[in-house]
């Protein structure tokens, strides 16, 4: 490992790299693993109950306040690639997470300051009646410059944090390991920020509530500076995305070049531009890119140096290339899998207020929390995985299971998961329809738990193998967009799954107001049809993709 420090002129420093190579290992993990809760404590805290927050504070109508938690939870899921993105080709992750935290905590404490002061807010709207005083520019201005703050920062830590651990450990063991505790780190932060801090919030006041959130952020950045002196560091090697696109360019430029077999007819990348011979040559599939390797006249200059850039690739970028264009049809399954995952758990909230959610004669549970169980489910799971289930995969088959394993089995519990739904649903719905005009069906709750337990396990599985999977395969250069990847997905599937439940809105009557002269089991049907289609699609990409890996070879083993 490189030393970390910027200067390397002394001998001294030199040897001091052998002591510096025992960066990075697991020594790292508390201080990583203590960010994660800090960082998602204090993300939860403002974002979990921010609709009820602009209704109650800003005299947001309830319809405009849950369009703005839409879009900020939709950015929330994007900046993260962006931040990715940064990360890789400019600073690296370590100062990308830095910033981005004082970033969110400048945010949080905005939003603090609004529930504080309260010039900073409109008065409340008068009780029975519907004046309510107008909220005046500078007081949006804050409030709006707060919630983006806090998106940003959000974008900069949540993902780039699982990179700088993954960096810390070399063996794929370990790295996924890593991942599985780090969504149990995250899981865990989200359902005290859903329990306790909300339950702050509505009941204790909303300056309490992000007054916490500020603490959580302050702990979460010290605990994550504390171990610098620990830390492996990469260092960026500039954007990796424009040797990406001079692909595209050189491969077009050279589309009627005759394909060469001769592996020195291709450009080898060395220090500063030189080609040297190194260990990789160019590979079968997608051979028409291995044009943008081939040296033609005039690409290289007398000094050995690539004289036209935009011309000329190296075998290197042309891999890099290629291992997206492998992977991106696996990474497409998981859109259609987090989709249906995303409307059922609205859905699953409108259900829970038609049902009785009494826990006893005292306590009802709010219906915005029974989404709480996926998150206490995946992280029983997930550490069960961890410790029992990944140790006696090994017993039987004496290895652990792959990520493309993990991922499918999560596939499946999914499907699962959707027929319950239905089937819970058609009960719920039969039930209601023996007690005409009650506005609570007589059915508890508890009947939910199910559908969520198994969404809960199928992420157990499905995430941490899909970030290891992205982190394992990806080229070295875009290790922080590869953890980035799985926030792509929840952004997408956000967006797919409010516009395919407009669309059964508009063609079917499957979805009224009022549930009950509905029928919310067509569409857990229709996503168990839509869950095994998208399976079968996932076995044809991991069969064509694993099947890549094992045969694809290189032109000299081509010539042999």
């Amino acid at each position: 490992m490189e030393n970390g420090s910027l200067s390397h002129t002394s001998e001294s420093q030199i040897i001091s790299s052998d002591s510096s190579s025992r960066r990075g290992g697991w020594i790292t993990f508390p201080f990583i693993i203590g960010a994660i809760i800090g960082l998602s404590l204090a993300v939860g805290g403002w974002l979990s109950n921010l609709i009820v927050f602009l209704i109650q504070e800003f005299n947001v109508k309830s319809i405009d306040a849950a369009q703005i938690a839409n879009v900020v939870n939709g950015s929330s899921s994007f900046f993260p690639v962006i931040g990715a993105i940064i990360a890789d080709s400019f600073f690296g992750p370590f100062l990308v997470i830095s910033i981005s935290s004082c970033i969110s905590l400048l945010g949080i404490v905005f939003l603090a300051l609004t529930a504080i002061f309260d010039s900073l807010k409109p008065q409340p709207c008068l009780i029975g009646l519907q004046i309510c005083q107008p909220t005046s520019t500078l007081q949006y201005t804050i409030l709006y410059t707060g919630i983006a703050l806090a998106s940003i920062g959000l974008g900069g830590t949540r993902f780039t944090l699982a990179t700088v651990g993954a960096n810390q450990l070399d063996k794929p063991k370990n790295q996924a390991t890593f991942f599985n505790w780090y969504f149990i780190g995250i899981y865990s932060a989200s359902t005290v920020a859903l329990t306790v801090i909300v339950y702050i919030e509505d009941n204790v006041g909303f300056k309490w509530g992000f007054g916490l959130a500020v603490a959580a952020n302050v702990i979460g950045l010290a605990i994550f500076l504390s171990g610098t002196r620990f830390y492996h560091f990469n260092k960026p090697q500039g954007s990796p995305f424009v040797g990406l696109a001079r692909v595209i360019v050189a491969t077009t430029w050279k589309r009627n070049l005759q394909l060469s077999s001769e592996s020195k007819d291709y450009c080898y990348y060395g220090h500063e531009g030189v080609t040297n011979r190194v260990a990789t040559t160019p590979s079968r599939s997608f051979s028409f890119l291995n044009r943008a390797a081939q040296k033609a006249e005039g690409d290289i200059k007398p000094d050995g140096t690539i004289a036209k850039p935009w011309r000329l690739c190296t075998v290197q970028q042309v891999e890099d290339f290629k291992t997206l264009i492998r992977i991106m049809p696996l990474w497409s399954t998981s859109v259609f899998l987090g989709t249906p995952i995303g409307i059922q758990g609205s859905l699953t909230i409108l259900q829970a207020l038609t049902m009785d959610r009494h826990l006893g004669p005292h306590f009802q549970i709010p219906a915005g929390s029974v989404v709480v169980v996926i998150l206490i489910s995946s992280i029983i799971f997930l550490g069960l995985i961890d410790r029992l289930l990944c140790p006696m995969w090994k017993k039987l088959t004496g290895h652990f299971p792959t990520p493309l394993q993990r991922i499918g089995l999560g596939h499946v519990l999914n499907v699962f998961a959707m027929a319950v739904s239905a089937l819970v649903e058609s009960k719920r719905l039969k039930i209601s329809q023996d007690h005409p005009g009650a506005t609570t069906v007589p059915m508890l709750a508890l009947w939910l738990f199910p559908q969520l337990v198994l969404v809960g396990v199928g992420e157990a599985f499905h995430f941490p193998g899909q970030v290891s999977l992205y982190y394992q395969e990806f080229p070295s250069s875009l290790k922080s967009t590869a953890t980035a990847m799985i926030s792509l997905v929840i952004g997408i599937a956000f967006y797919l799954g409010t516009g395919l439940i407009n669309l059964v809105q508009r063609v079917t009557r499957w979805l009224p107001d009022n549930q009950n002269d509905g029928k919310l089991e067509n569409v857990y049907w229709m996503l168990v049809v839509i869950g095994v289609v998208n399976f079968g699609y996932y076995l044809v990409c991991a069969y064509k993709y694993q099947n890549v890996q094992d045969t694809d070879g290189s032109l000299e083993s081509d010539k042999k």
